[in-house]
């Protein structure tokens, strides 16, 4: 039987302002569905993103995502999906 396996990045989305304003949060959530999904060898459609997640990337509104994000990654081998949680961040 497979262990699952933990992770926790820090994962920079700071290439998220190069481009226009009006969707920066949601090009910031799908950078970091297809970061999990390089650093677990998974696609990109077996990343679940956690509510947590998805509201600090959205806490700021659509036009200014946070420049980094710090979660924890776990696989789980028997489905072979990642799951990303929150790791304590400070409220903005």
């Amino acid at each position: 039987m497979k262990e699952k396996k933990e992770m926790i990045y820090t994962i920079p989305l700071g290439r998220i302002y190069w481009g226009r304003r009006t969707n920066r949060a949601a090009r910031a959530v799908k950078a970091v569905r297809r970061f999990i999904a390089r650093h677990f060898g998974v696609e990109p459609e077996k990343v679940i993103i956690h509510t947590d997640v998805n509201e600090y990337i959205w806490s700021r509104g659509i036009e200014k995502p946070p420049r980094r994000i710090t979660v924890k990654a776990v696989k789980d081998p028997e489905k072979g999906t990642v799951k990303v949680l929150l790791v304590r961040q400070k409220k903005r």
